[in-house]
């Protein structure tokens, strides 16, 4: 059997949704671990997100077309980062359908890549094919933290 290499810094891509600070206490948690991460995610800026197409093309006819301008720019950062990533992290709230997220998991795994689910039980049904494809679904940013904690430095909490 060969040595297993791991990277001396891991890239780990934060998707879902944009509505809490799951993020940023997700951060503060590896930052504290002092574990080698560097941290990518998709525009959470939702007005930015929504709007970054019109603002740099021009006006759409209607909002199918602004809303594919803004689609079509964000795919460019959205791919680039999960293709980049060691491990990706998607986050579903319990606000607002999160097709984006379902999206990112569906790439993610596509494209082999290690994915860390973050729900409330309240969502396990809805979610069980995702999560089946996953290889840790957690509860809270504190769960996902003591996972990347584990897989890069091999210490449990």
């Amino acid at each position: 059997m060969g040595e297993v290499r791991v990277p001396e810094r891991w890239n780990v891509y934060l998707a879902g949704e944009i509505h809490s600070d799951w993020r940023d206490e997700l951060q503060r948690l590896i930052e504290a671990a002092d574990l080698p991460v560097r941290f990518t995610a998709p525009v959470t800026d939702h007005a930015a997100s929504d709007d970054c197409g019109v603002r740099i093309t021009g006006p759409a006819p209607d909002r199918f077309w602004h809303d594919r301008k803004g689609a079509l720019l964000n795919a460019v950062r959205t791919r680039t980062a999960i293709k980049e990533a060691h491990v990706v992290v998607v986050r579903f709230g319990d606000r607002y359908k999160q097709w984006n997220a379902a999206f990112d998991a569906g790439l993610a795994s596509a494209w082999d890549k290690p994915l860390v689910i973050l729900h409330d039980a309240e969502h396990d049904h809805a979610l069980k094919e995702i999560d089946a494809a996953a290889a840790m679904v957690c509860r809270t940013p504190s769960e996902v933290a003591a996972a990347l904690a584990y897989v890069i430095s091999g210490r449990l909490p």
